[in-house]
């Protein structure tokens, strides 16, 4: 399905373009008054209601897909394998039995702020 409209989305996106590219701008009609060439093929009015029509048809054909599509991309269902394996509980690590022991400084060691004995200290001024 997805596919599909993906196609009739790319399809209705060129279209409009296309049908875009051939309407005439605002200004166009000032050159026929002119002297400039009339569009006699459509009738007087030209083209503008025909294209107008079915440019509006595509707009709303090409926003209903992207609305679609964005629907569809949103409320993605995430299959996955695992509902379908059986649970496999790992078994936990046995306890250590024996404490473990950290040792501490003794009073012969030097703390951090101390030099160690012979050590020559600077001079102070």
């Amino acid at each position: 399905m997805t596919t599909l409209l993906i196609v009739v989305h790319v399809i209705v996106c060129l279209f409009l373009i296309c049908i875009v590219l051939l309407q005439h701008g605002k200004g166009a009609d000032i050159g026929a008054t002119f002297g400039g060439s009339s569009q006699s093929l459509f009738g007087t009015e030209g083209p503008i209601p025909l294209l107008n029509k079915i440019t509006t048809f595509a707009a709303i054909v090409f926003m209903g897909t992207s609305i679609t599509l964005a629907y569809l991309s949103a409320h993605k269902s995430s299959g996955t394998m695992m509902k379908d394996s059986p649970v496999v509980h790992e078994e936990q690590a046995p306890a250590q039995q024996t404490p473990i022991t950290v040792p501490m400084p003794t009073a012969s060691q030097p703390t951090t702020n101390e030099a160690p004995k012979g050590a020559e200290q600077p001079a102070k001024k």
